[in-house]
């Protein structure tokens, strides 16, 4: 009778024991979301223009080429060539298969109201070294849209000896076949862009680092100008 007590004890505590825990169901995890290749930027489709490929030839007289330097860190200076060239091969089925190339003779350079001698003095080895080197010349590389009437136009510079890429910004301001004033076609662009001029070997009166005080590396450039194409077909 006594075993039979003991048996039963230990069942009742067992029974009253704690309850297993009910398992916790784990749900997977989603996968990830594919990610969606990024979608290709719509093509550039180029300004119409009544104006028919071919070459053509600068303005002079609707043409003008300044440039700016940083003096002190008080104004940008600003001064130009007179006397430059140049000639686009216009292709307007495909922009980017255009070129241009240019001549600038570094002796025309007019300054507002110079010192006495300062002309020389930028004319100078120091400077542009324009005895030794009379002509800059600029030869595009590559035209690449940038919108429908803007583009990028890389070339090579060669200035003082040195030849170096450089890039332009361009704006088409549009162009017509002929006008009953004029047989030709013509085009007109502006355009800027930026060199330092120490990778050409002019580096007089750089600032030290740190400092504004001298006429800064960088170079902006300004262009402005027409070119005239060929004669209206009959």
């Amino acid at each position: 009778m006594k075993k039979f007590v003991l048996v039963a004890c230990a069942l009742l505590l067992a029974a009253c024991g704690p309850a297993d825990e009910p398992k916790k169901e784990t749900q997977a995890e989603p996968a990830p979301a594919p990610i969606a290749a990024p979608a290709e930027p719509a093509p550039i489709v180029p300004m119409k223009t009544e104006a028919p490929a071919g070459t053509y030839k600068l303005d002079k007289s609707h043409a003008s080429l300044d440039f700016r330097v940083s003096h002190v860190g008080f104004s940008n200076y600003t001064a130009r060539f007179a006397s430059f060239d140049a000639e686009l091969n216009l292709d307007t089925a495909n922009p980017a298969a255009s070129s241009v190339t240019a001549t600038i003779d570094p002796r025309s350079l007019m300054l507002p109201a110079p010192p006495k001698g300062f002309l020389d003095e930028l004319l100078n080895e120091k400077w542009l070294g324009a005895a030794k080197f009379p002509h800059m010349t600029f030869k595009s590389t590559k035209v690449e849209l940038t919108g429908a009437n803007t583009a990028r136009i890389t070339g090579d510079l060669a200035l003082k000896g040195v030849t170096a890429p450089v890039t332009l910004d361009a704006t088409f301001n549009g162009g017509y076949a002929s006008h009953p004033f004029e047989p030709n076609a013509r085009i007109g662009f502006s355009a800027k862009g930026t060199l330092n001029r120490t990778a050409f070997g002019v580096s007089e009166g750089v600032p030290a680092p740190g400092t504004t005080m001298g006429v800064s590396d960088a170079v902006e450039i300004i262009i402005e100008a027409e070119f005239t194409g060929p004669p209206k077909a009959p």
